[in-house]
């Protein structure tokens, strides 16, 4: 019995691979213009260099939050206008640029787990559509790094919250 079984695999492994080389490919769309991607992600998605005010800021937060530990768990939530400014939560925004802001928290927050999403900081309306990215910020321990673009790709100011999970 076992050996119809290990014939009927070994047939199907073979059919397999003959379809995926006869018939198979691999297909490549480009854009009408030509190009493979909008020139918004051709960037790889890189940060902007930390600014002398950003880890001045970052220093003193995490100086503030030193005589405390952040215990497992614990969960830090903000709400931030497209403008940079913060509607309410916790931690300190600074914009460096159309659709990239930097969020820092009183605690290291590198082994934290980041959520964000695109959302008005009132109770009115659905807010528009766009996409929204995460990172931890380099050279800032307490700083998340926040991108976001409209639904084609391009960098463009959006309100979001972001939500930080110790």
């Amino acid at each position: 019995m076992t050996t119809i079984f290990r014939r009927k695999a070994v047939a199907v492994a073979f059919a397999v691979l003959a379809l995926s080389l006869a018939g198979g490919g691999v297909a490549v769309a480009k854009a009408p213009d030509g190009g493979s991607q909008p020139a918004a992600r051709a960037s790889g998605g890189s940060q902007p260099p930390v600014t002398a005010e950003s880890a001045r800021k970052a220093k003193a937060a995490l100086a503030a939050g030193a005589q405390t530990t952040a215990a497992a768990g614990t969960h830090y939530t903000v709400i931030v206008n497209a403008n940079g400014t913060k509607a309410r939560g916790t931690g300190t925004v600074i914009k460096y640029g159309v659709g990239q802001y930097e969020v820092q928290f009183p605690y290291n927050v590198t082994r934290g787990v980041y959520l964000a999403t695109i959302g008005r900081p009132d109770s009115c309306c659905i807010p528009a559509g766009g996409e929204v990215a995460v990172a931890p910020r380099l050279l800032t321990p307490n700083g998340v790094f926040v991108q976001t673009r409209n639904s084609a790709g391009v960098a463009v100011d959006l309100p979001f919250h972001l939500v930080v999970h110790l």
